[in-house]
């Protein structure tokens, strides 16, 4: 099993530079980065921790212009969005920003990706109902595949509409970038199983990981899909328990992905005291 490393990626944490290298050092496979464009002032969607919405949600930086600059300072590190709101941006300028980054990194990119909790954030981008955003997410996702592997692409779905064009360079992987679905709940979970390389949920949110995976892999299956074909990356918090990540690795999870706790968001000192302690298990991750 693969250890990870995601960021809230704000001016006042570690420059992607020093982190990657870091990371890179010390044996990590990936750094994840996620996205908020925009915070709505007049936004009425709770928080679904409960509470004030922590102030680094304002300070997200662009997570691709992070990661460029994460893959310059790097050689093996893996780059992934952890995650990024594809339904959120323009759908060319988008792919080509994910194959390029691709391409001078030598291959290095995956991308999570999720419909995203902010209401109102949404709808100030996007022409499409929210509740049905899955389904816009899904389009959004082939559409883009379709870019990154038709010399000559074209997209006719519900949501999501073009005539055919160029629309190069392609990515260096074959196939474009794994795209890793971030979802919880029945419906996106369902959507992970029917068309995602990967599934990426938080931990936190599983009642039961063991079971969660399972039946999971029972949802692939149903899909017509072998569970072998889709990855498993679980996101988890600092809680200092090493014995979680072997657990999970027991489980068959590919990757798991620590960040720093919510209540140290704002502690950028507690960053590589962290990396520090997590470092010493990958080598019994294996």
């Amino acid at each position: 099993m693969h250890l990870a490393f995601s960021s809230m990626n704000t001016p006042n944490d570690p420059h992607p530079a020093e982190l990657a290298r870091a990371l890179e050092e010390r044996g990590f496979e990936s750094l994840w980065y996620g996205e908020h464009s925009h915070i709505p002032c007049s936004r009425q969607t709770p928080y679904p921790l409960g509470g004030e919405l922590p102030r680094p949600y304002r300070q997200m930086m662009d997570p691709y212009l992070s990661l460029m600059t994460a893959a310059n300072a790097t050689k093996s590190l893996r780059l992934g969005t952890g995650i990024a709101l594809l339904m959120e941006r323009d759908l060319f300028s988008q792919a080509k920003t994910i194959a390029t980054l691709d391409r001078l990194s030598g291959g290095r990119v995956l991308v999570g990706t999720g419909v995203g909790w902010i209401r109102e954030g949404f709808e100030n981008i996007s022409p499409h109902p929210f509740e049905k955003r899955y389904g816009v997410l899904r389009e959004t996702v082939a559409a883009t595949r379709a870019l990154w592997t038709e010399d000559e692409a074209s997209y006719d779905g519900r949501y999501v509409r073009f005539d055919t064009v160029w629309c190069d360079p392609k990515p260096l992987q074959k196939g474009g970038p794994g795209i890793f679905l971030g979802a919880m709940g029945p419906l996106g979970r369902k959507h992970a199983a029917a068309w995602a390389d990967g599934w990426y949920p938080v931990d936190l949110a599983l009642p039961d990981v063991a079971e969660s995976i399972d039946s999971f892999r029972e949802e692939v299956r149903a899909a017509g899909r072998d569970p072998a074909s889709v990855e498993i990356n679980i996101q988890i918090m600092d809680t200092g328990n090493l014995d979680k990540l072997k657990h999970y690795r027991d489980l068959g999870v590919e990757r798991a992905t620590i960040g720093i706790s919510n209540d140290l968001w704002d502690k950028p000192e507690a960053v590589m005291p962290m990396i520090d302690k997590y470092a010493k298990v990958i080598p019994h991750l294996g």
